[in-house]
C-alpha cells in the first residue's frame, strides 16, 4: 500500500488547477467556483478545529444533494476527520440511529431533513449544523457556539489580506486510514456501517481518472442525479468529477423524469452516470412510442435503409440525454434486456458497470465500444475478480473480489465482517454469476433470492422479472415464492391505464394474457401460477431497487 498517494492531494490538486473555473452548481441555483469551494473549505476547518474537532471524530451529512453538502464532504475529508453520509430518505429513527451508532460528533442537515430530526434522540451530538447557510440548529458546546459567532473575524484574522492557492494545503492521508462510514441500512440492530478507507476512495478515482477521463470533454458538465450519501453517486459522479475538474450540477429536489429530462437539456452532460430506471423510463416513454409505428419497424427491417434510420434514432435518443455524453454508464442493477438490447442494436454508446458499497463502489466496468449485452464489464484497475463455484461442474458461482477498494469491514460488527471477507482478503458479494474468457462478469441473482423450484432445481427470479418486464403493461415487477408456487407480482403502467381507460378487470386480463405468454417461453420448473395486480408503486431503496424482502 505504500505507493498509494494521499487522498486528499487530488482534491487539494483540483482546486489549485482549476481556481477560476466554475466548480459546483445547485440547478437553476447558485454556482460555486473552485476557489470559493476552496475559501468554503477553509471556514468549516475553522469551524472544527476551535469548536475541538480532532482527527478521526465522526462528521455526519444528511440531506439532498448540494454544493454545501459537497463542501461539507471535502472539508471533512480534507481535515482528517471521517464523514459519515446519510441517506436523506431514511427516517427520523433510522437518521438517529445512524448518527448514535456511528458516534458522530457534529451532524449537518439539509431543509427537509431538518424538519423531521429529533436532537434529543441524539444525546451525544455537540451540535447541528443547517446545510444551506451553515447556521447551528443546536449547539451543546460553548466552543461550537463561540467559533459559529465569531467564524468570520477568526478567517479575516487568519488571512488579514486575501485567501491564495499557496494557503492550501490539506490533511495527507495514509491508504489504510478510515475515510469514511458507508451504512447500507439505518434499521436498528441491522446497521451495517461499511468503513471505507482513503485507499478505496483513491482505487475508484484513480480508475476513472485513468479510463474514463481522457474520453471526456475537459472541464465539461456533470448532473449529479445518484445521492451523493450513495457510494455510486458518490464515487463516480461526485468525487470523480471534482477531482477531474469538471463542473458539476445537483438537482437539489427530488430528481422526478420530468426534471432530469430538462435538466439533462440544460446542463447537456459529458457523461451520463444513472441507475436501470431512470433509464428504462427515459426510453420506454419518450423513445418506444416512436420506434414502435409500423413504418419505423418496416424500415429498420429493409437493409437499404435501415442503418440511416437507425442513425436517426440514436441521434434522438442522444438529444434525451441531453446531446453531448460520451457514454451512458448505468449501475446500481440489472438493466431491462428489451431496453439494453434496443439501445445496442442503433449503437448507441450504453455500459453497464458492477459494484458495492464494500467496494466504493467499482468492482467491473467496460468503456461502451468493449460492452457486452447482458454483462457488467470486466474486473477494474486494482481488483481481481473470480467465481467461486461448490464444484467444477457447476454453472454458477459467487462472484468473490480483492484489492485496493475493498473495505476494512463493519463497524463496530466483526461477526458480520467475518462473513463477508475471508482470510486471503476475498470479498464474498452474495452475487452469483460466470465470467467469460475475455473477462466479463454476467450476474445471473443474488444468493439470496434464490428460489427452489417444486422439482429441486435454482430458480433465479431476476431472470424471470427480466422478460415479464418488458410485456404489456408492466411498469414494474417481482416474482415471489408463495406456498411452494412461483407468484409475479406486477405494478401496471397507470399512465397508459388511465388513458385507455382500462377497469381493474381488464388489466387483470391483459395481466392473465401476459401470464400465458411469459410462460410458453419459460422452462417448466419456473413457470408462474399466477400474476397478482398492484395498485401502488413497489417500495424501494436509495438505488431505485424494489426492497424485495417486504413482499416475500
Amino acid at each position: 500500500m505504500a505507493s498509494i498517494p494521499s487522498f486528499n492531494s487530488y482534491i487539494e490538486k483540483s482546486i489549485k488547477e482549476n481556481w477560476d473555473k466554475d466548480a459546483l452548481t445547485d440547478y437553476k441555483g447558485a454556482t460555486l467556483q473552485f476557489k470559493d469551494v476552496a475559501r468554503k473549505i477553509e471556514k468549516i476547518h475553522i469551524l472544527f478545529e476551535s469548536s475541538g474537532v480532532e482527527k478521526g471524530d465522526k462528521i455526519a451529512i444528511c440531506g439532498r444533494n448540494s454544493s454545501h453538502w459537497a463542501v461539507t464532504f471535502l472539508a471533512t475529508l480534507t481535515y482528517g476527520a471521517v464523514a459519515v453520509p446519510v441517506l436523506h430518505e431514511f427516517n427520523s429513527e433510522q437518521i438517529h440511529n445512524i448518527v448514535n451508532h456511528s458516534g458522530s460528533k457534529l451532524l449537518f442537515v439539509g431543509d427537509v431533513v431538518a424538519t423531521h430530526i429529533e436532537p434529543a434522540q441524539m444525546p451525544d451530538l455537540e451540535g447541528i449544523v443547517y446545510l444551506p447557510d451553515f447556521s447551528l440548529i443546536t449547539s451543546r458546546s460553548e466552543r461550537l457556539d463561540y467559533a459559529r459567532e465569531h467564524l468570520n473575524e477568526m478567517y479575516g484574522h487568519k488571512f488579514p489580506k486575501y485567501f491564495r492557492k499557496e494557503h492550501v494545503n490539506y490533511y495527507v492521508d495514509s491508504a489504510d486510514e478510515l475515510a469514511l462510514i458507508n451504512y447500507t441500512s439505518g434499521t436498528t440492530g441491522f446497521s451495517k456501517g461499511v468503513m471505507l478507507p482513503y485507499r478505496a476512495i483513491w482505487g475508484n478515482l484513480d480508475f476513472c481518472l485513468d479510463k474514463l477521463a481522457p474520453k471526456l470533454k475537459k472541464n465539461g458538465n456533470m448532473l449529479s442525479i445518484l445521492p451523493m450519501a450513495h457510494m455510486y453517486g458518490m464515487s463516480i459522479e461526485f468525487i470523480f468529477g471534482f477531482c477531474g475538474g469538471f463542473h458539476l450540477f445537483f438537482l437539489t429536489r427530488l430528481p422526478s423524469p420530468a426534471i432530469i429530462a430538462q435538466a439533462f437539456a440544460d446542463v447537456n452532460p459529458t457523461v451520463v452516470v444513472s441507475v436501470p430506471l431512470v433509464v428504462e423510463k427515459i426510453v420506454r416513454k419518450g423513445v418506444f412510442p416512436k420506434v414502435q409505428r409500423n413504418i419505423v419497424k418496416l424500415l429498420l427491417n429493409m437493409p437499404v435503409v435501415s442503418k440511416k434510420i437507425k442513425e436517426q434514432i440514436r441521434t434522438e435518443v442522444t438529444k434525451v440525454f441531453g446531446g453531448e455524453a460520451y457514454e451512458v454508464i448505468v449501475g446500481g442493477a440489472a438493466l431491462s434486456q428489451e431496453v439494453e438490447l434496443f439501445l445496442k442494436n442503433i449503437d448507441f454508446p450504453i455500459t453497464v458497470g458492477y459494484g458495492t458499497t464494500e467496494c466504493a463502489p467499482l468492482i467491473s466496468y467496460s468503456d461502451y465500444t468493449d460492452f457486452v449485452p447482458g454483462s457488467c464489464g470486466t474486473p477494474v484497475k486494482h481488483m481481481e475478480v473470480r467465481i467461486d463455484k461448490k464444484s467444477p461442474s457447476d454453472p454458477l458461482g459467487e462472484i468473490v473480489t480483492r484489492g485496493v477498494n475493498v473495505m476494512l469491514g463493519y463497524y463496530k460488527n466483526e461477526e458480520a465482517t467475518r462473513q463477508v471477507l475471508d482470510k486471503d482478503g476475498w470479498y464474498h458479494t452474495g452475487d452469483l454469476g460466470e465470467m467469460s474468457e475475455d473477462g466479463h462478469i454476467f450476474i445471473k441473482g443474488r444468493i439470496k433470492n434464490m428460489l427452489l423450484g417444486s422439482n429441486g432445481q435454482n430458480v433465479y427470479p431476476e431472470e424471470i422479472e427480466d422478460k415479464l418486464s418488458s410485456m404489456m403493461m408492466v411498469n414494474e415487477c417481482i416474482v415471489v415464492q408463495r406456498d411452494n408456487k412461483l407468484v409475479g407480482l406486477v405494478y401496471p403502467d397507470m399512465d397508459e391505464v388511465g388513458n385507455m381507460g382500462l377497469t381493474d378487470q381488464e388489466v387483470q386480463a391483459l395481466m392473465d394474457q401476459n401470464l400465458k405468454d411469459l410462460n410458453s417461453a419459460l422452462p417448466a420448473y419456473c413457470r408462474l401460477s399466477e400474476i397478482q395486480v398492484r395498485n401502488e408503486e413497489f417500495a424501494k431503496t436509495p438505488k431505485k431497487s424494489i426492497k424485495r424482502y417486504l413482499y416475500n
